[in-house]
């Protein structure tokens, strides 16, 4: 059986890590990849925090101190069908895992332009790659990296489960049936909205072409590195810091390693779900190792280790560095305070055993933040994407402290 990982997105922040985590185990890696995301920094015109290398260079570094090699295939999975059928032809992977989508929120709103581009490249690059293993005719197992965000972010009362709820129906005979479907989607943004998608072009698949798929619905990503990107300094991964792309737990460590104040979006009372980078990788080998059998359907796991409202956080990160908490106005349609109970049960039973936010991996990503503050460009600290022309332009404004 081939031992190809085929990673899409693989130069990215969740992909480069994977891809080197599946090469040391032994796996045969080749990464996709139509290098958008550093386009996307030269449009924001805001790099990494980290000093990124080429992506030639990072193959070169990872062979120098490793002794394998990845290869490199320049390819937009969104437009170039015809090339993406015939690498899946060609290395016939007992595994793709697809990275190859837009991933942030803020950026899927900034514009009309951003929602077009977002929903474009997300759901095309989706549809060909499902496409593309049903034409090929290779039993290839889809990994796809989804996001705990298609569950939305209200208080429904429940433990969320992973990607199915048991429902009951009252048919027209006045009896009740039991139901299994998907949880249903709530998305907050653009991006979310095509992750739904993505849910509904798994499910019709999985039943039309018997594709064998894992959606992983994760939390967001904390942290920076990974044993394997510490090996050298070239295989350094992003650390991405702005308002668009930044994830909330990083851009505090790094704000307070600048002297910035922490932003707290609204009252803070938002409750996120969250997993840091070396569990990623694991969980994502944990899903390429377990697939489903054949005929079975869509499996769902909720990649997510804890959840922490926004202002807790900056609690704690205030208190490990000294710095000050400022409350600005929430640039987001959402509610100001929810409670989040997240069930990740399947990657526990798998024999995950989560790094938390108090193993001292706090100290690691300011510490990187620290290294590489002069780095930081201060005028890309603030969020200035905002969901709806209703929410003021100015989102330093009036601070908006909680409420006892």
């Amino acid at each position: 059986m081939s031992q190809t990982i085929i990673v899409l997105g693989g130069d990215g922040f969740c992909g480069w890590p994977t891809s080197l985590y599946f090469s040391q185990a032994g796996y045969e890696v080749v990464i996709v990849d139509n290098l958008s995301r550093r386009k996307i920094d030269i449009e924001l015109e805001c790099a990494s925090l980290t000093p990124i290398q080429p992506l030639g260079r990072r193959l070169s570094a990872w062979k120098e101190v490793s002794g394998k090699a990845i290869t490199f295939v320049n390819l937009d999975v969104a437009v170039q069908y015809h090339k993406l059928l015939t690498l899946i032809r060609q290395y016939k992977p007992l595994a793709v895992v697809h990275f190859a989508e837009q991933r942030a929120a803020p950026y899927s709103m900034k514009s009309s332009f951003h929602k077009r581009y977002t929903v474009s490249n997300n759901i095309n690059a989706t549809h060909n790659i499902l496409a593309a293993i049903a034409e090929s005719g290779e039993d290839v197992h889809l990994v796809h990296l989804g996001t705990m965000g298609v569950y939305g972010y209200g208080t429904s009362g429940l433990a969320i489960p992973e990607g199915y709820l048991n429902v009951k129906i009252e048919t027209g005979e006045g009896n009740m049936k039991d139901l299994e479907i998907l949880y249903p989607a709530n998305p907050g943004s653009v991006y979310h909205m095509t992750k739904t998608q993505d849910a509904l072009m798994f499910y019709y698949y999985n039943k039309n072409d018997a594709i064998r798929v894992t959606d992983l619905h994760q939390g967001i990503v904390w942290g920076t590195n990974t044993e394997q990107t510490m090996l050298d300094e070239r295989l350094i991964n992003r650390f991405d810091y702005d308002g668009d792309y930044g994830t909330v737990l990083n851009r505090f460590l790094m704000q307070a390693a600048v002297g910035h104040p922490l932003t707290v979006h609204g009252t803070g009372g938002q409750t996120r779900a969250f997993i840091h980078i070396r569990d990623t990788v694991k969980c994502i080998r944990l899903a390429v190792e377990h697939p489903p059998a054949r005929g079975d359907r869509v499996q769902i796991f909720n990649q997510a280790t804890e959840t922490y409202q926004v202002r807790d956080l900056a609690t704690l990160v205030a208190t490990l560095t000294g710095a000050e908490v400022r409350y600005y106005i929430n640039p987001r349609k959402e509610d100001a305070e929810n409670t989040l109970r997240v069930r990740n049960d399947k990657f526990l039973e798998l024999g995950l055993e989560p790094l938390t936010l108090e193993d001292g991996l706090l100290e690691e990503v300011y510490t990187i933040a620290r290294k590489y503050g002069e780095r930081c460009d201060p005028d890309k600290i603030i969020c200035t994407s905002r969901w709806s022309d209703l929410i003021p332009e100015d989102l330093q404004g009036a601070a908006v402290p909680p409420t006892d």
